[in-house]
């Protein structure tokens, strides 16, 4: 029997398995290493740093900010140590409200600090996860207290604080820096990448329960420090003087500018009010800024410099040619410009117009210019555009082109108006006088330098006065007038302290010049110029021959007093001139005159009126009386006998009481004058009114009163004329036709007086008018 053979059946079925777990395998091959690649290699990066927050904890070290030295190394912005605290919020777990109520309990002791309440610490910690900031910089007393607290995640870390160890001195000057020590004002702010440095970091290798194991360090790069042109010493010396005179003055604000003429370096700046750069969270942030650089105004009649140095170098102008000020007044196109004194001038020569500020004589040394040669000194000089100086914030004033100036526009940019500028720009152009006529710009970097104090690579620089330019010259210098031109106006400024306007700038045992200047203020709300907004400025230099400083001094909005430069900042550069001096050891070249008890100082007020708006006075009634407190012989009195005495035993008692001086004058009065009195200003009741006595019969003859008035028939009334509107010359002849006086109480044109106009009063009375402008 034959037997059939089996066919194989397995053979097939096993390589198909085979197959299949091949392929499987290929697939979980390819999947395996595509998702090896994408993580090893494409998502390399991200994958480092998750592992790196996870196994590491960094931290950025604040490199120490430079110093700011002045130039004797000074130390004025230092940087310290402080502590300040962090936490890591997911070491907090649910302990995060607890942490921050027991910390604010701590950290926050001001009440305007928002940065440590206690809702803004919570809001930090609930916002991260590994790093949340609590609190920067405290004071030994806190970091203690939390040190003790021992808290779970509540870590301590060191960082540079800035300090100012003479507080607000030149703050503005010097600037301030955030909590990030970034600088955000002044001289931080300007060299902020030089002083900042480069930051450090700290590595920190942790295990899974975020404990220390290590770490790795990368040392911070300390900033630059930079040495300033200051000299603390004067800079004290200027702050102390500004701020005594803006408390008596009660002014908005305050700038005195100090600068060696020969090298344009500032030895000083001083703004008022200041404010103390480490205490920023309880500072108005409006006197943060810089006035000196950041604000401009019209210069007023300090800009007069400018014009007659122009006039001497481009017009050919000497200071003995005879200028005539056409009595005060002078008409151009329609417009009418008035000299701002009370006795206008003539023929005078050209250096007695400046010395006594004469708007008119100012706009005519512009018109022998032309509007362009005058606009080319004035760029000359620096004004319209920035001095360079190491400053933020600088602006560049206001000068228009010729092009768009109207057609008086000469007139008014001569004394100082349509045309804003800076104190800075202001001192640069008085030293360019004073150096012989050449323009240096202002700087108050010295050096830079890596160098700390103490290592004999870095050396004070104290300054010398020196009686010439140095051969190394700033970038920006140029030559703006003639040596001889120069030397001729330092004549005739010094004319200005000596004879002029600015008398109260004088010096002790120091010649001075220089020049006053008093500018209204534009009303922001009608757009015209404020009589009561001032701003009061002088500039000047000594001493004359061999300046070693020159002076700005500019004081807004004085409340107090005049408001007039020659008196409000004059006086400022006689303390600050007087005591610079002395300190640098400069040789007298004038006498001494020592203080004698009783002796009036040197600069005390005088009665030389400025050029500006007039003083605000009492009451017109009050001078009225004043005025003609008349001597026991006069008429007016009412002498029982009738008979005149002499005029030579007229005399008041000094030693009658003010209220029977007064009776005594309002009983020699006639009823309608006393009617008039109530009427225009006077007191309802005069003083012992009922003590008054009867009029005596009038004497018919001509009494010469002890101050040479002449009084003649008594009996005769004349009626007080209307001087509304006059000037001064006017008012006088108005009051001379009348058989009258005039006793003027400011300066510019007739405002208000004292008896009313009409008021019926007998010849030789004295009215009195007040002036303005």
């Amino acid at each position: 029997m034959q037997t059939q053979s089996r066919q194989p059946l397995t053979a097939p079925i096993r390589r198909k398995r085979f197959a299949q777990v091949a392929v499987f395998f290929m697939v979980w091959t390819v999947v395996i290493s595509g998702r090896l690649i994408w993580i090893q290699i494409v998502k390399h990066h991200d994958w480092v740093e998750r592992a790196a927050k996870q196994q590491q904890r960094t931290f950025e070290v604040a490199p120490r900010r430079g110093v700011l030295y002045d130039r004797n190394l000074r130390e004025l912005a230092v940087t310290v140590l402080a502590e300040s605290v962090y936490a890591v919020p997911t070491e907090l777990g649910d302990n995060r409200e607890n942490v921050a109520d027991i910390i604010s309990g701590i950290v926050h002791t001001d009440p305007t600090d928002t940065f440590t309440a206690r809702n803004t610490i919570l809001a930090r910690l609930n916002a991260s996860r590994n790093f949340a900031w609590i609190a920067r910089k405290l004071n030994p007393e806190q970091v203690q207290r939390i040190r003790e607290l021992n808290l779970k995640g509540v870590y301590l870390q060191k960082e540079y604080k800035r300090f100012y160890p003479n507080t607000d001195l030149a703050s503005q000057t010097l600037g301030y820096v955030g909590l990030d020590d970034t600088g955000l004002g002044g001289l931080e702010q300007e060299f902020e990448d030089e002083l900042h440095g480069a930051p450090g970091h700290v590595l920190t290798a942790v295990d899974a329960k975020r404990h220390a194991l290590g770490s790795e360090e990368r040392e911070p790069l300390p900033g630059e420090n930079l040495v300033l042109t200051l000299d603390a010493n004067i800079q004290h010396m200027a702050e102390q003087a500004l701020d005594r005179q803006m408390e008596k003055f009660k002014a908005a604000h305050g700038t005195v500018v100090v600068q060696d003429p020969h090298t344009g370096q500032i030895l000083a700046l001083a703004i008022a009010p200041r404010y103390n750069p480490n205490d920023l969270k309880h500072q108005d942030p409006a006197i943060l800024k810089n006035l000196a650089v950041s604000d401009i105004y019209e210069p007023g009649s300090t800009f007069k410099l400018v014009t007659y140095s122009a006039a001497l170098d481009g017009a050919g102008v000497q200071p003995t040619d005879i200028v005539d000020c056409q009595g005060g007044a002078m008409t151009m196109y329609g417009r009418t410009l008035h000299d701002d004194k009370s006795d206008h001038f003539g023929r005078v020569t050209v250096k007695y117009a400046l010395e006594h500020s004469s708007d008119v004589g100012a706009a005519k040394m512009a018109l022998k210019l032309g509007n362009s040669k005058f606009y080319d000194y004035i760029r000359g000089f620096g004004f319209g555009d920035r001095t360079g100086v190491e400053l933020p914030s600088e602006t560049r004033g206001l000068l228009r082109a010729p092009r768009k100036w109207g057609a008086t526009s000469i007139l008014s940019i001569a004394i100082g108006q349509e045309i804003g500028v800076t104190p800075i720009q202001l001192v640069s152009m008085v030293s360019s006088i004073a150096n012989g006529g050449t323009y240096l710009p202002p700087h108050v970097l010295l050096n830079a330098s890596d160098y700390v104090k103490g290592d004999p690579h870095l050396q004070p620089a104290a300054f010398h006065p020196t009686t010439s330019l140095t051969s190394n010259l700033p970038d920006g210098t140029h030559r703006v007038i003639s040596e001889l031109t120069a030397a001729k106006m330092r004549m005739i400024m010094e004319g200005v302290v000596t004879e002029g306007t600015g008398s109260q700038a004088r010096l002790n045992g120091y010649s001075s010049a220089g020049k006053t200047g008093t500018a209204e203020k534009v009303d922001p709300v009608t757009h015209t110029y404020s009589h009561t907004k001032l701003v009061a400025s002088f500039a000047g230099f000594a001493p004359v021959n061999n300046p070693a400083i020159s002076v700005a001094v500019v004081i807004d909005t004085p409340t107090v007093g005049t408001g007039y430069g020659g008196t409000t900042s004059a006086p400022v550069f006689a303390e600050v001139a007087q005591q610079i001096l002395e300190y640098l050891g400069v040789p007298h070249d004038q006498p001494i005159h020592p203080p004698k008890p009783g002796d009036i100082p040197a600069h005390a007020p005088t009665m030389i009126a400025e050029d500006g708006p007039s003083e605000e006075t009492g009451d017109l009634a009050a001078l009225f009386a004043e005025a003609n407190a008349l001597p026991a012989d006069d008429p007016l009195h009412g002498d029982v006998s009738g008979t005149a005495k002499p005029a030579q035993t007229a005399q008041v008692s000094t030693s009658a009481s003010p209220s029977s001086k007064a009776a005594s004058i309002f009983a020699a009065l006639p009823q309608k004058i006393l009617q008039a009195f109530r009427e225009h200003g006077g007191s309802s009741l005069m003083p012992e009114e009922a003590a008054v006595q009867p009029m005596p019969k009038p004497q018919p003859s001509t009494i010469v009163r002890a101050d040479g008035a002449v009084v003649v028939d008594a009996s005769r009334k004349v009626a007080v004329p209307v001087f509304d509107g006059s000037g001064l010359r006017s008012a006088i002849e108005k009051a001379g036709t009348a058989g009258l006086r005039v006793q003027p109480v400011g300066s510019g044109l007739a405002r208000e007086q004292m008896p009313a106009a009409g008021t019926m009063v007998p010849i030789g009375t004295e009215v009195v008018v007040r002036f303005g402008r």
